[in-house]
Order: C-alpha cells, then sequence, then structure tokens
C-alpha cells in the first residue's frame, strides 16, 4: 500500500518552514533559518525539506500532498473594500495602492505553486487558509479535547484575528470558526507599524519594544494607541488617520504624519533610546493587553470553553499571554512552541490529512523537539583555531559545577526545539546567581539592549517557589509574577514590572536539563538557570555544530558543551 506523505510547507514570506506527516505520524520540523544561518529566512525550506526527506528515506518524487500555509485565491477578497477605503478621507490615497498590491501578490502566489507543482510533479497541492493552520496546529499541540482557539497575527490572507472552537469527537477533530476580523483592523499591523517607528525591525524585534515597555509611563501617549487601536463590541478597529492603511509593499510606511506629529520622530537604529520611546512602548504594550484581554472574554464567550490555545504572532507577547493566563477568563492557556508563521506548517500538513482521513495526525501534543540531532558527534582536538574540545563522562554534572562556578555556557544537545524561543537543546545558560551577570550576558554575549531581561528554567515541580503560575509553561511562553524569593534572592531573572517569562521543565519533557537543573540546585539551593537562545543578536538560533561552534568563537561565551564535548577557548 503506498503510504501518505504530506509535506506542509511555510515558505516565501518569512520564516520558512517545512514539516512532514508519514501516514498521520510526524516525522519532523524545522525552520530554514537555523540551517541556512539567514534569520527569519524567507526562501524556499530547501534545507529543511532535504533533511526531512533524508530523515524518512524518502525523495520529493515520493511526497504524495503538498500542503502550503497560504491559500492565495483569498488575496483577491480586498478588492471588495477598495469602494470603502476610497470613499473614507484618511484611506482615500492608499486605496488603489493597497488594491493593487493584493492583486500583485496573488498573481506572485500563483508562480510560486507552479514552482512548488514542479519541484514535487507527483504530489497534489493543497492550499490551506493561514488561520486555520494556525488554529490547527494551535489546538493539536495543546494536547486537550476541547478549546476555544483565537489566532492573533498581522495578516493572513485577509483575516488578522479569528475565534474558533475546536473539540474531539471520538477520533475525529472539529475545528469551527465562530467569528474573524479582516485587515485592515490588525493588531499585528500596528503593533510592528510601532517597532519600527522606534527603530527596530518589525517582524523580528517586538520582543524589544515589549521589554523596553516596562521602562516607559503609558499615560503620556495612552489616550492616542486607545484612539489609533480602538475597541469594539466585537474585538477592534484600527484608525487609519493615525496607522496608515496596509499597502503590500516596503515602500509605504505605516505610521501617517498625524501619529508622527503626535509622538516622536522616527528613531534611528542606532541612536539612543530615551524617555519619550519607552513611553510610546509602554503605552503600545498596554493597548495591546487590553486588546488581547477583551478578545480572550470574547473567545470564552463565543465557545464556552475554559481552555484557550493562543496562535499567530502576537501570541508571542508573553506578557499579553501572561495577564490572559492570570485573569481567570478561562482555566488554562496554551501557547504552542511556534506560534509564529513557520508553525503553520505543522498545521497545513495537519489540516491535509485531517481533510481526507477526518483524523488529526499523531506526535504534536506537548512536542517541541522536532529537528535536526547529532548523536555520536565527533569533534577533533582544536576543532577551531584557538578553541579545544574534550570528551566529558558526567556531561550534566560536569555543566552544573560551571554553571555554579560563574561560567556562561552554550549547550547544543539531542533534537533541534522549535520556535523562537530556546528551550534547553539549543540554549545558553547561566546562572541567575552572578552579579553582574545580566550585564555581560547582554554587552559581551547576545549584543544587545542592556534593558532586555533574560528568562529562567527551573524544575517545574519547585516553579511554585519562584513564580505564580497557575499551569505548567514548557514553552518559555508566559510571563508570570515572581514570588518574594525570587525578588530577594535571584533579581536577575526578574524584569522590572516584576514578571518572568519562566520555562518549566520535567525529567520526561528533558532528562538532561532536568539532571542539570537538580545538580545545580543541590550545589546553589534554587534549581534555577538562566536560559536563553544560542545565538547572537541579528543571527537564528544555532541548528548545526557549525554554528553553535561559529557562536563560541563570535562572543563571549567561556564555553560551550555540543553533546558530550566541551570546547573551551
Amino acid at each position: 500500500m503506498t503510504a501518505s506523505v504530506v509535506l506542509g510547507l511555510c515558505a516565501y514570506t518569512h520564516d520558512s518552514a517545512a514539516a512532514l506527516l508519514v501516514d498521520g505520524h510526524l516525522v519532523g520540523f524545522v525552520e530554514e533559518e537555523r540551517l541556512d544561518g539567514i534569520k527569519h529566512s524567507k526562501a524556499y525550506p530547501a534545507h529543511a525539506v532535504t533533511w526531512l526527506l533524508e530523515e524518512a528515506g524518502l525523495s520529493p518524487q515520493d511526497v504524495t500532498t503538498v500542503a502550503y500555509n497560504f491559500d492565495g485565491r483569498r488575496y483577491l477578497s480586498a478588492l471588495g473594500q477598495f469602494p470603502a477605503h476610497l470613499r473614507q478621507p484618511a484611506s482615500r490615497t492608499r486605496a488603489f495602492a493597497r488594491a493593487r498590491s493584493f492583486t500583485t501578490v496573488h498573481r506572485r502566489n500563483q508562480a510560486r505553486m507552479r514552482e512548488l507543482s514542479q519541484r514535487f510533479p507527483c504530489a497534489r497541492l493543497q492550499l490551506v487558509q493561514h488561520h486555520r493552520a494556525h488554529a490547527l496546529y494551535a489546538f493539536l499541540a495543546s494536547g486537550v479535547d476541547d478549546a476555544a482557539v483565537m489566532i492573533v497575527d498581522s495578516l493572513g490572507e485577509l483575516q488578522t484575528t479569528t475565534t474558533w472552537r475546536a473539540h474531539r469527537d471520538g477520533p475525529r477533530v472539529i475545528l469551527d470558526l465562530r467569528h474573524a476580523i479582516n485587515d485592515p483592523a490588525s493588531l499585528g499591523y500596528a503593533y510592528g507599524a510601532v517597532t519600527e517607528h522606534l527603530g527596530w525591525r518589525r517582524g523580528d524585534e517586538e520582543g524589544t519594544v515589549m521589554a523596553l515597555a516596562a521602562l516607559g509611563d503609558p499615560a503620556r501617549f495612552r489616550g492616542l494607541m486607545s484612539r489609533a487601536i480602538r475597541l469594539t463590541a466585537d474585538g477592534f478597529t484600527i484608525d487609519p488617520a493615525l496607522l496608515a492603511l496596509r499597502v503590500l509593499s516596503s515602500r509605504y510606511g505605516r505610521v501617517t504624519p498625524t501619529f508622527v506629529a503626535a509622538t516622536c520622530p522616527p528613531r534611528q537604529p542606532t541612536a539612543p533610546v530615551e524617555p519619550v520611546h519607552a513611553d510610546l512602548a509602554a503605552a503600545l504594550q498596554e493597548r495591546t493587553e487590553q486588546v488581547m484581554l477583551h478578545l480572550a472574554t470574547r473567545a470564552r464567550h463565543l465557545t464556552g470553553s475554559g481552555v484557550l490555545c493562543l496562535g499567530g504572532g502576537v501570541a508571542m507577547n508573553c506578557v499579553a499571554a501572561g495577564l490572559i493566563a492570570q485573569a481567570g477568563i478561562v482555566d488554562e492557556v496554551h501557547v504552542p512552541p511556534a506560534p509564529g508563521d513557520s508553525g503553520t506548517a505543522i498545521g497545513a500538513a495537519a489540516a491535509a490529512w485531517l481533510d481526507v482521513t477526518g483524523r488529526p495526525p499523531v506526535g504534536i501534543a506537548q512536542r517541541c523537539y522536532f529537528g535536526p540531532a547529532y548523536p555520536g558527534l565527533t569533534l577533533p582536538a582544536a576543532p577551531r583555531p584557538g578553541l579545544h574540545a574534550a570528551g566529558l563522562a558526567e556531561p550534566a554534572h560536569h555543566l552544573a559545577r560551571r554553571l555554579a562556578g560563574g561560567e556562561i555556557v552554550g549547550l547544543f544537545t539531542r533534537e533541534l526545539e522549535a520556535g523562537p524561543r530556546a528551550l534547553g537543546h539549543r540554549s545558553i545558560l547561566a546562572s541567575p546567581l552572578n552579579a553582574g551577570v545580566v550585564e555581560r550576558l547582554n554587552a559581551t554575549v547576545k549584543f544587545r539592549e542592556p534593558f532586555r531581561p533574560f528568562a529562567p528554567v527551573v524544575l517545574a515541580d519547585k516553579a511554585a517557589d519562584y513564580v505564580r503560575l497557575r499551569h505548567p509553561s514548557p514553552f518559555m511562553s508566559l510571563a508570570a509574577p515572581v514570588t518574594d524569593l525570587t525578588r530577594d534572592q535571584l533579581p536577575a531573572i526578574v524584569h522590572i514590572n516584576g514578571t518572568a517569562r519562566v520555562q518549566t521543565v520535567t525529567r520526561e519533557q528533558h532528562p538532561f536539563l532536568a539532571d542539570v537543573l537538580s545538580t545545580f540546585g543541590e550545589i546553589t539551593g534554587h534549581p534555577v538557570l538562566i536560559n536563553t537562545s544560542l545565538n547572537i543578536k541579528g543571527k537564528p538560533i544555532c541548528g548545526t555544530p557549525d554554528m553553535a561552534l561559529d557562536c563560541l568563537v563570535e562572543s563571549g561565551l567561556d564555553a560551550l558543551l555540543i553533546e558530550d564535548w566541551w570546547v573551551t577557548k
């Protein structure tokens, strides 16, 4: 019997990725940037596809379905908005450009689908609505049987915010759309617009603005942001007089002269960060939190479910997600490890399998380690000029002792994790007890802004001593208030707003990291470490041994544990 081989793709836009299902089992998933070294790579994910097919022992001719994470035919629905935009004074000057841009994207999408058909000549091509791919992945990753699913991003084809009811009916999964908000009402667009105005890269550095927000006073621009993003009974709208109507072209800015006049001139990326920038970031973040809480309340009302799954780029706003979790709107909040567009490669593949069989694929729930691994890796004594490698008999204990001694160490082990957070397989670890560790990490290891906080990883059964979580946070998705113990003894992991974006670890999830935390706890009294991604600013998380060795050479890391090899300078 011929196997069903479904290749899910996110490609040609940003965060390219691929996922492979064989007879409904997830073989693997990997983001292209982790293999080609280009952060937020928008290329066809050639490296990812090659690895997946080799892992499964297959060729491109064996692929029976290619599931793409956008349905390009839906871009043309934006043309129906043209008359309304033309009538409105604030959007009139962009109405024609917007209509042309959506037509252009539709045409480009058709060409890209022809390219995919040529790459996989024996496969059926299935176009999956973008928010459906997000929603399926968010629900399946949670492992629950019934949930409200809320997707909030910048733009699908035309949707920006959707609410779904998802539930299991025997072996089947039912996904029912309950409400949709279309562009130009887009929370992701608004956040990206202000991120860019503040001098950081939209689609990449929104997290920097979220961190900066804790240093500012939202009152200064609270009224402005309330006008820019207006709450409505069933969601929100965007004021085009402040945040310009979207045109799918980088030549068109996102904030209007009125917005600039009411806030500050655009900040250049190398310019100093001033109080006005922190205040604008604070107002943006506060409004984002208000909108997300409003949407979560609506999702509970529309579905009746006490479980909420979040997806889309805005779901990476861990402060907003954490507030929803703390607010008591629902009993549980789940965010998948890859809530952004890369994760829709899994969602698209899942949709294609579900549509044919009625059943969900397996191997997705509560998992994040899907990518390449390098078991049996052998290093020479000098893997790079100036580096020395030595094998270890007890790597976990050795690493814990070095961390307790104050060293900052990169960790590269087992399968590559999915998503934007390092979850203990491609991490930089450090002791939160060391004075000046945050300053050293930002200045000499990560080369990033001094106000950026660092997240803790803690043994799940000890988490209540350090953070106030209502349920586990295995994918470092939620910012939670810290306890007095943490504030007093581990200030390095506490952001100025009194929270920490925590990862909770069980021995079943990650036995090696659990051993490291246990040993570190025996030495120091606290089974808690700083955990940040194995990369430097502007580069992706290291997906290959060569990338990890380069990171050691180019940064202020003291050492790198790569599988069972201890590498030092």
